[in-house]
């Protein structure tokens, strides 16, 4: 006999707004709320259909009129890095990283800062202050790690000390893989290419510790945002309702067309939702 949650979960639709990664078109998500003793067990069978965690909400885009916000992750068992990738290891080889419990400090804060107004000083997150980034890494009902890497060589004109703070990773720990929230690193560090480097540092943590995959969030074909994603090797994509591998990243520009769009209701009707322990009686 099939138990279900004791409380279905909710799904609802936000209002349409600008798309981050295709300019002309709008976004709009699908979500419902992470809480209660039985969230681990939703956010693992959620995330495996192409959801994602912010705080206490997991969402997936659901947009009229384009379907191009893939769900990706690396098998890590069959993942080989790339010359260039190899290159990225070798320029970070004296990193040191520590993985803590997410909870939010000053010197984190002051690298998110540095990031958003180098790289993102038009997104959504920009105006954060340290409140919301605090609310940002230590509101999770799920088992979350903040990986904090460290360079003993690296000073900054902000931080003048060795071993300083370089990069941050807020991370989820799955029950088949780690999905990488949200990331962040010291953007006058270009050449190091950080943001490979902390994919590959936690490819390597995963393999440690037998974990299958790392999710790493949404690959939009045509995006300039977002291709850097289909360089990785073993990579695969949420489509269609199944993980397949990529293969070639130009043969998915027809996610963009209007009609790759199914109505919200049958979306929210094809979700699996996880069963709860049975109840004797």
């Amino acid at each position: 006999m099939r138990h279900t949650l004791p409380i279905a979960p909710q799904f609802y639709v936000t209002a349409p707004q600008p798309c981050p990664y295709l300019k002309g078109r709008m976004e709009r998500k699908l979500f419902t709320a992470l809480q209660g003793e039985h969230a681990e067990k939703l956010n693992d069978t959620l995330s495996k259909q192409g959801f994602r965690r912010s705080q206490n909400v997991l969402y997936r885009p659901s947009c009229a009129d384009c379907s191009a916000c893939l769900s990706a992750r690396i098998r890590v068992a069959d993942f080989t890095p790339s010359r260039g990738q190899r290159r990225t290891l070798r320029r970070n080889a004296g990193m040191r990283r520590n993985a803590t419990s997410p909870w939010a400090t000053e010197a984190q804060y002051a690298l998110f800062r540095r990031y958003l107004d180098s790289r993102h000083a038009d997104g959504g997150m920009a105006d954060m202050d340290i409140f919301e980034f605090a609310a940002m890494v230590e509101e999770t009902p799920v088992r979350s790690r903040l990986v904090e890497y460290r360079d003993p060589t690296l000073t900054t004109q902000k931080d003048p000390a060795p071993d300083t703070l370089a990069a941050v990773c807020l991370t989820d720990v799955l029950e088949d893989g780690l999905s990488m929230v949200y990331s962040f690193y010291e953007p006058t560090l270009a050449r190091r290419s950080l943001g490979t480097y902390l994919i590959l540092d936690h490819i390597e943590i995963a393999r440690a510790a037998k974990l299958p995959y790392v999710y790493l969030g949404y690959w939009v074909p045509g995006s300039p945002k977002m291709g850097y994603k289909a360089g990785f090797d073993a990579l695969e994509i949420y489509k269609g309702g199944v993980w397949q591998p990529l293969g070639d990243p130009e043969s998915h520009e027809g996610a963009t067309h209007p009609l790759s769009v199914d109505p919200i209701a049958e979306q929210v009707a094809r979700i699996i939702l996880p069963d709860s322990r049975p109840t004797k009686g």
